[in-house]
């Protein structure tokens, strides 16, 4: 079976907790067609990394380059010194790193996205760039409105760092936490849940700093909700903007009963910026793993179609 190079990219910005200078980690998984110029790059959801996106990728592979990210503070990239970094201009940037290096790498490349969640703000922010712009976008299960409420979901696991006695432990933790990922085989649950453990002094952790918590938190936390809801309505405001700038065709990947994209905010970045087309998934919440075969066939053919 065909596995990927893990690479890595050196990049500017905030410091490494190290103090060394910070990479950018991404696995890079090659073309069968060596004559393709055809690039993809996938990034995760916010306590994600890239080899979520294994199952995507092997498909992919026939006929594109594919490029998973492994977000600061996931994976294999660096830890950031100030926790507060942990947003998405931080991660843009990078992003437009990774995107001006494989450009140098292939100046023929056509550059394609696919983020999930957190990885599809970030496309946004990219995508409103028309030095940046992806060919084309997809959007999984995500948009400028996000919904308070799972906001407040996330932030009451993100960052908790439990550890755990057994690799089977700490997949059902991971499990019990992702359920809106709709149904999955044990060895669909085994494969998404193994790369986002590290074995330390016996025990099981996750993969990523648990201060990537710290701005969510830090929202969530405020004392005065009132406020705090203000601060993200304004956040959603500056997401419509950039939304609102994008050119490229742009497929939404949602999930019918996500608690994160409401059928209203689908609706409306149907009819406004790029008009995306948008591709429901019955009995999935937030957000859509892209393991399903219909859910790989509608990147797939959105990405391939001429």
């Amino acid at each position: 079976m065909q596995e990927p190079n893990l690479q890595y990219l050196p990049v500017t910005g905030p410091a490494a907790r190290t103090g060394d200078p910070r990479r950018m980690a991404y696995w890079d998984w090659p073309c069968a067609a060596r004559d393709s110029h055809h690039v993809v790059v996938c990034v995760h959801g916010l306590s994600r990394q890239g080899r979520d996106f294994d199952t995507l990728a092997r498909s992919l592979s026939e006929r594109s380059r594919v490029v998973a990210v492994d977000v600061a503070g996931r994976g294999h990239s660096d830890w950031l010194a100030d926790p507060m970094a942990y947003q998405v201009p931080t991660y843009a940037a990078d992003l437009a790193a990774l995107l001006m290096h494989l450009r140098t790498q292939d100046p023929e490349a056509v550059i394609d996205w696919v983020g999930t969640s957190m990885g599809g703000l970030i496309g946004m922010a990219v995508a409103a760039q028309p030095a940046l712009a992806p060919r084309r976008l997809v959007l999984n299960d995500v948009g400028p409105a996000i919904q308070w409420d799972a906001l407040q979901r996330i932030a009451s696991y993100l960052g908790l760092n439990p550890s755990f006695d057994s690799e089977q432990a700490a997949c059902d933790y991971l499990a019990s936490i992702s359920t809106g990922f709709g149904p999955h085989t044990p060895a669909q649950w085994r494969a998404l849940s193994l790369p986002l453990l590290r074995v330390r002094e016996g025990r099981w952790w996750l993969h990523y700093d648990p201060a990537i918590a710290t701005p969510l938190k830090a929202l969530t936390g405020m004392a005065d909700q009132v406020a705090a809801r203000q601060v993200a309505r304004d956040g959603e405001a500056a997401l419509w903007r950039l939304y609102d700038a994008i050119t490229a065709p742009t497929l939404l990947l949602r999930g019918q009963v996500s608690d994160l994209l409401t059928d209203a905010t689908a609706a409306e970045m149907g009819r406004r910026g790029p008009r995306a087309r948008c591709v429901v998934f019955d009995g999935v919440g937030h957000a859509p793993t892209l393991v399903a075969d219909e859910q790989v066939a509608a990147v797939r053919d959105f990405l391939w179609s001429e």
